[in-house]
């Protein structure tokens, strides 16, 4: 019980003992724990699942980026899809064109796509709010708008096509082995942020949020970090289309609209603003929320309800409906996220029966 929790008079002088990864013992072993059985999810799950895991991984190592920027930062952005599949075509070309590795196209991607979101996120320097949201609106289009045009990089109407992950020429293809380059990425990039935001960047990213006036004062430039957590939101979302790209072998850019940034909004929205592991709740939800819907509507099948909205056609329409629906819930009546609501019921556990 008492590695369990916090022991009182245990107070923090510094910022490293205040924001450490793991506060205690067991918070860490549970941790480890959840990683060697993730695992094993290999040997419990079909194809089937495994590809709903991977996907998971790979929408989340994006989302995590978008949390930095619109969590940690304060920023805005709808144009985060675009970015995601900048890093996909950039990985594929490297892999195919210059004949890298993927091993080594897949960072390098990352920092290909960080370079052109610094370069979409100087506008941040000077806008915010509603205008910053229209000016990486209009960075989405006209990366779309590349990727139709530029054949040499994207294929134009032609998907592009990427080689399969290897290692040492041994190629890692296949949902089985591939869903372990993917849990080693989201582990290595989930470590990473947090290590960031106990950092002097991380704190001062915070606290441009915060109070950007204040931050100004205490000799925090505002420009270099509203900036930087742009570069630093491409890198991530750069990281997730490459491992896209090399998951899937063809890359097209149809598909990735605005429609796609606001599910990385919702994802960011409903696993919580500011929360790391939130960000993983949030992917698996929107993930998994087709399938919920498509298991909705395979009971309701053949009744009234199923009659009177033709369900069986329709469950793409009931998606959006419920992501909408849910984001809407989410921002009323739960504004921290699933993150928020697990530190409840953890709370709840660890003090019971004197939980209140």
């Amino acid at each position: 019980m008492a590695n369990s929790m916090i022991p009182a008079g245990d107070f923090r002088t510094s910022y490293a003992a205040d924001t450490t990864i793991f506060p205690t013992v067991t918070s860490r072993n549970f941790a480890v724990a959840g990683v060697l059985l993730t695992c094993a999810a290999p040997f419990l799950f079909n194809e089937y699942w495994l590809s709903l895991l991977i996907q998971i991984g790979i929408y989340g190592i994006a989302a995590l980026g978008l949390n930095v920027l619109v969590g940690f930062t304060g920023q805005i952005s709808i144009g985060h899809a675009a970015f995601f599949l900048f890093g996909a075509f950039s990985s594929a070309y490297l892999s195919t064109k210059i004949g890298i590795p993927a091993f080594f196209a897949i960072p390098l991607a990352g920092l290909v796509t960080a370079v052109v979101g610094l370069v979409f996120g100087l506008p941040a320097a000077r806008l915010k709010g509603l205008y910053l949201a229209i000016a990486t609106l209009a960075a989405q289009y006209i990366l779309l708008d590349f990727f139709a045009r530029a054949e040499w990089f994207s294929g134009g109407s032609v998907p592009a096509m990427a080689e399969p992950f290897s290692i040492f020429g041994y190629a890692l293809q296949g949902d089985r082995q591939f869903f372990y380059v993917v849990l080693a990425y989201v582990v290595v990039c989930f470590l990473l942020v947090t290590n960031m935001m106990r950092s002097r960047d991380g704190r001062a990213l915070i606290a441009v949020r915060d109070h950007y006036l204040s931050a100004e004062i205490m000799g925090i430039n505002l420009t270099k970090y509203r900036t930087l957590s742009f570069g630093i939101a491409a890198f991530f979302a750069g990281i997730g289309g490459a491992l896209y790209a090399h998951y899937q072998l063809v890359v097209s850019y149809e598909g990735f609209g605005i429609e796609r940034s606001i599910l990385f909004l919702a994802m960011v929205i409903i696993g919580g603003l500011g929360s790391i592991m939130g960000t993983l709740m949030g992917t698996a939800f929107v993930i998994l929320l087709p399938e919920a819907m498509e298991w909705i509507t395979a009971m309701l099948a053949g009744g009234p309800i199923d009659h009177a909205l033709g369900l069986k056609t329709n469950i793409t329409f009931l998606r959006e409906i419920a992501i909408g629906t849910i984001i809407i819930v989410f921002l009323v009546f739960e504004p921290d996220g699933l993150a928020h609501r697990w530190h409840q019921i953890k709370t709840y556990w660890k003090f019971y029966p004197f939980s209140h």
